[in-house]
């Protein structure tokens, strides 16, 4: 019974481990540029303000801006944002990552920084031009 027990638990185990394993794809980081992403306003309402009615408020306004990365795989160009804009992790430009694309957001891990999954927004997506290029000239007429 014990024996039959721990056989169950070891398939369970191993059936886990298994599905964990995800395909990943493979990408080069080419580039991170600083991109406005929204406003930030501070602003201060006086008590007499908002007694009389009278605007006394004084806002200030500034950019926020947003990590925006270009990651190159085989085929397609993303441009990504983390996810966490509070909190964006600095991902190392000219590495290679993996990643993989999960219903609305892009999952992905960079071995030599932390070997953790990332969640990113794909905020655009194009076709690689030099790769098109190459292989019309490679085909024959």
């Amino acid at each position: 019974m014990m024996r039959s027990a721990i056989v169950f638990i070891a398939l369970g185990l191993a059936t886990s481990v298994v599905a964990k394993e995800h395909d990943y794809q493979r990408g080069v980081l080419m580039k991170m540029e600083s991109t406005k992403c929204g406003f930030a306003e501070n602003g201060s309402k006086t008590m007499a303000g908002e007694i009389f009615g009278t605007d006394g408020q004084h806002q200030k306004t500034r950019d926020l801006l947003c990590q925006e990365y270009v990651l190159q795989s085989d085929r397609i160009v993303f441009h990504i944002r983390p996810r966490d804009e509070k909190h964006p992790v600095l991902l190392p430009v000219g590495e290679t990552a993996q990643f993989r694309l999960d219903k609305d957001k892009m999952l992905l891990k960079v071995p030599e920084l932390d070997n953790k999954e990332h969640e990113y927004i794909v905020v655009s997506m194009a076709p690689r031009t030099d790769v098109a290029n190459s292989e019309s000239a490679r085909k024959p007429n």
